[in-house]
């Protein structure tokens, strides 16, 4: 291929999305597996092509593997004996199917054996009176048998201090189990029967040592039901051990070339910058996918993965001092949560608008137990009834908790006895997770077929048509799967989507659109940084975890019994695993967990071809990518500003290009604003005004400019308007303006079984602003203690006026001074206008004939591929 250059090793290894590594050198390696390893490879190259799909946005990279012949250095001989024996072990596990003969395979493990003393029978006898069931034997012995015993060890730490060899360690775990056997009270009841401290002599459980032994077996429990298709406790062990080996150059593990054959079932690989479909430069094509989202409403549910731990946020609760999730973080006003669902019922209400029919989206909520983030979203639904959509319309599943490990070693970490450190295990347990808790069964009895994938801490994802367009363009054509891209920011903490061409042992050509994340780049020798000479992911669009899928696709996946339904299966131990022991005693080590990537469950969709597709593939494909202005597609709120670092993924960040897009929308309407500079312009200042648009007033942005004309927003202004039945003609604003109504979209209904439900365009209250002119002191800017990515800000003076229920507000030919508050109870409608001496101010009540449908309203009808507004007066 033309413009050869050098690069690292790269493999891209789909089939079970393992990842093989190689030495270090600068020779780019690529493998066939016909071939013996016994020569060095030949360079990898890389070269230019033109695509004939929809829109490109960015040239072709193309990755080539040429045939290797290549000896791998003798892997890690720990981890090497290690991963053989587990395996061996889990191959007779699977063999035999009962408990009770599990329980003689694993009582005939050298581990095991020496643990719980089963050579002289002392163990079996101390056992017997242990009133715990087989099943929990069979996780505990599970974790001995994966080289853990020191999770069950009390003590262990503290004698290790005076043990010299490698026996001894093991030694005190078998005494420590002991001295827990003799301490258990035999009362016949279900469970683990520990005595407590009575103030006799020896040594007693607490209470609390008693729960967290409880603990333990709940968490091994997930973990060995989980992790089933791998081998439960067991393979979950392998599995780390193998990713950790592959991780560093020196660590390989067993035969390479039967394992490249089995990893990737192909004799040839490639990846390519994707071509895409571009949104932004095919507007009319991009009109009609959103019209293709909007029609399809009633087909398509959403699905939010929200058990990650955040720890990158560091959000603590202020009253509390608690750790909080993601989706609790008060953002512009609200948790995150409530802005995921607030952006949901604007897309539902402009279905209403269109078609004068309620539609309500069933949705998914992926939670863990990580900082009580199953309890704290479970409260808040609660609190806010469900959002006006019944309980019914949410199913939450929790994520199990794996255990985190040490990179040195693979030993588990712990707090302290029967205590791992565990977080969830990446958003990509969401696919297998939702089938074992019949999410998809839950969907298709709602009439479902595909779903919208969106994760929480990204706040722009449903901005303008991107999101419409992605499930439009899914359900129109087919798709098993879409991704929403964008160009990626250099050294950002994202992956990047690619495409993915391979010759089949068959001889058949597979091709499909994939993603590779960040944290996998150093296996195929992409650098990260604006510096780095071989910065290939920049010729990559983005990948933002923005997602179509069918559901009956990613079901077909997410029951087998593979490795397949957990894809992308990585252990990321860049970053340090900080935990505190059972005294207090800070660590912070190398480690990770075993983590899943929810992206790629598009590597089981490849199309495969009788033979090699040099053009426009794209088109033919299962899988698509719909490409459009960052801004529009991500800004995330998801790690803490510090006071040397850019506002580049931080919500400082995320809410200037909110006001970005508020600039872009009102510009196009005739409206004066100041434009918005560089991030780096406002580290150590506020921005140049707060703008907030409530999404029903769209939220396709060609809807919400026909509610705009004219006027003018000075620079330090605010603009909060939280109604979707609005009106703006020549309004100039210098100064704070709030409209807040409490039934923006419309009001809740009481069904029978007593769940208020909301009814789109029922009693919505209303504002109308012509020829208005807005002077007020507005927010204190020099006020330190703004925060202004919360909303939370000092004002010195703002005009706010509050519509509750059906409210009505007019101001017309009117210049209001100073600060004011206009509060229209329901049922009424206020109307501000100049009088002889200032402002006059009319309350009237509505017409009864009016109280549901309002005295004007927007009337909206479909032109072709765009949405018309039209003013209605009753």
């Amino acid at each position: 291929m033309a413009n050869a250059i050098s690069a690292k090793a790269l493999t891209f290894l789909h089939s079970n999305n393992t990842y093989p590594s190689f030495p270090s050198n600068n020779v780019p390696l690529s493998f066939n597996t016909s071939l013996n390893f016994t020569k060095p490879p030949s360079l990898l190259s890389f070269s230019s092509s033109l695509s004939s799909s929809t829109s490109s946005c960015c040239r072709i990279i193309r990755v080539s593997t040429a045939p290797l012949d290549y000896a791998p250095p003798a892997p890690d001989s720990n981890f090497h004996h290690e991963i053989t024996r587990l395996k061996a072990l889990r191959s007779k596990l699977a063999d035999v199917e009962s408990l009770d003969r599990k329980l003689l395979v694993l009582d005939a493990d050298p581990r095991v054996k020496r643990f719980f003393n089963l050579n002289n029978g002392g163990g079996i006898r101390a056992l017997d009176k242990l009133n715990l069931g087989s099943r929990e034997l069979f996780l505990l012995k599970c974790l001995v048998a994966a080289g853990q015993e020191h999770v069950i060890s009390v003590g262990e730490r503290e004698r290790e201090m005076e043990m010299e060899s490698a026996w001894s360690s093991v030694k005190s775990a078998l005494y420590t189990l002991a001295e827990m056997i003799e301490r258990v009270d035999v009362n016949g009841s279900e469970g683990i029967g520990l005595k407590k401290s009575n103030g006799g002599g020896g040594v007693w459980f607490s209470d609390e040592e008693i729960g967290d032994f409880s603990k333990l077996l709940k968490t091994l429990e997930e973990v060995e039901h989980f992790y089933d298709c791998i081998g439960g406790i067991i393979g979950y062990q392998i599995m780390v051990l193998e990713l950790l080996a592959q991780s560093t150059y020196e660590k390989q593990t067993t035969n390479w070339s039967q394992h490249i054959q089995q990893s990737m079932e192909c004799q040839f690989l490639e990846i390519h910058a994707p071509s895409t479909i571009d949104l932004s430069k095919d507007t009319e094509y991009a009109s009609q996918a959103a019209l293709w989202g909007i029609e399809g409403l009633p087909d398509l549910g959403e699905i939010y993965p929200l058990g990650g731990s955040a720890d990158r946020l560091g959000l603590v609760d202020p009253v509390t001092g608690d750790c909080l999730p993601a989706a609790m973080l008060p953002y512009c006003g609200r948790t995150l949560l409530e802005g995921l669902i607030r952006d949901l019922q604007a897309r539902e209400f402009l279905y209403f608008k269109l078609y004068g029919k309620q539609c309500i989206t069933p949705v998914a909520i992926m939670t863990s137990s990580a900082k009580n983030n199953h309890e704290r979203i479970t409260s808040l639904c609660e609190k806010y009834n469900w959002f006006g959509r019944s309980q019914s319309s949410f199913q939450l599943f929790e994520q199990p908790l794996v255990p985190a490990v040490a990179a040195e070693d693979a030993e588990w970490l712990i707090t302290k006895p029967f205590t791992p450190v565990s977080k969830p295990g990446g958003h990509g347990v969401i696919w297998k997770l939702a089938y074992d808790k019949g999410i998809f069964e839950w969907f298709y009895d709602h009439g479902r077929k595909g779903a919208a994938v969106r994760q929480v801490s990204n706040v722009v994802a449903a901005t303008d048509l991107t999101l419409l367009a992605l499930t439009g363009i899914g359900l129109r054509h087919g798709k098993k799967m879409g991704f929403a891209s964008c160009k990626r920011n250099s050294g950002a903490t994202e992956g990047i989507n690619v495409l993915v061409e391979k010759k089949t042992l068959d001889g058949k050509w597979a091709y499909g659109l994939s993603c590779i994340e960040y944290t996998e780049f150093d296996k195929f020798g992409i650098k990260s940084g604006p510096n780095s000479s071989n910065s290939l992911q920049a010729e990559f669009p983005a990948n933002t975890n923005i997602l179509y899928v069918d559901l009956t696709a990613v079901e077909s996946i997410a029951s087998s019994s593979s490795t397949k339904c957990l894809p992308g299966m990585v252990l990321n131990t860049k970053k340090l695993i900080a935990y505190k022991d059972s005294i207090g005693n800070c660590h912070s080590v190398p480690g990770g967990r075993l983590e899943c990537t929810m992206q790629n469950i598009a590597d089981n969709f490849l199309n495969t071809y009788i033979s090699r597709c040099y053009q426009g593939v794209e088109d033919k494909l299962d899988t698509f990518i719909v490409y459009n202005e960052r801004r529009k597609v991500t800004s995330s709120a998801k790690k803490r500003r510090h006071a040397d670092s850019s506002l580049h993924q931080t919500p400082d960040g995320a809410l200037l290009d909110i006001l970005r897009n508020a600039y872009d929308i009102l510009s196009h309407c005739d409206i004066e604003l100041p434009e918005i500079e560089g991030n780096d312009r406002y580290v150590d200042s506020g921005p140049p005004f707060l703008i907030f648009l409530h999404p029903a007033l769209g939220p396709l942005w060609e809807v919400t400019r026909q509610k705009f004309s004219g006027g003018s927003i000075s620079k330090g202004s605010e603009l909060q308007v939280e109604v979707a039945e609005f009106l703006w003609r020549n309004v100039e604003l210098d100064g704070s303006l709030n409209v807040i109504a409490a039934n923006v979209m419309g009001s809740t209904k009481a069904y029978t079984n007593g769940e208020p439900i909301l009814q789109y365009g029922h009693r919505c209250a209303r504002c109308r602003l012509q020829n208005v002119k807005v002077v007020n002191e507005g927010i204190d800017w020099s006020c330190g203690e703004n925060v202004y990515w919360k909303h939370d800000v000092q004002r010195f003076e703002a005009l706010n006026i509050v519509l509750h229920g059906n409210a009505e507000f007019e101001a017309n030919n009117v210049t209001i001074k100073g600060n004011h508050v206009f509060e229209v109870p329901d049922g009424f409608k206020m109307k501000i206008t100049s009088g002889h001496s200032g402002l006059e101010v009319q309350l009237n009540p509505i017409a009864e004939n009016m109280m549901d449908s309002g005295s004007w309203f927007w009337n909206y009808t479909v032109n072709g591929t765009h949405i018309l507004l039209e003013s209605v007066e009753l």
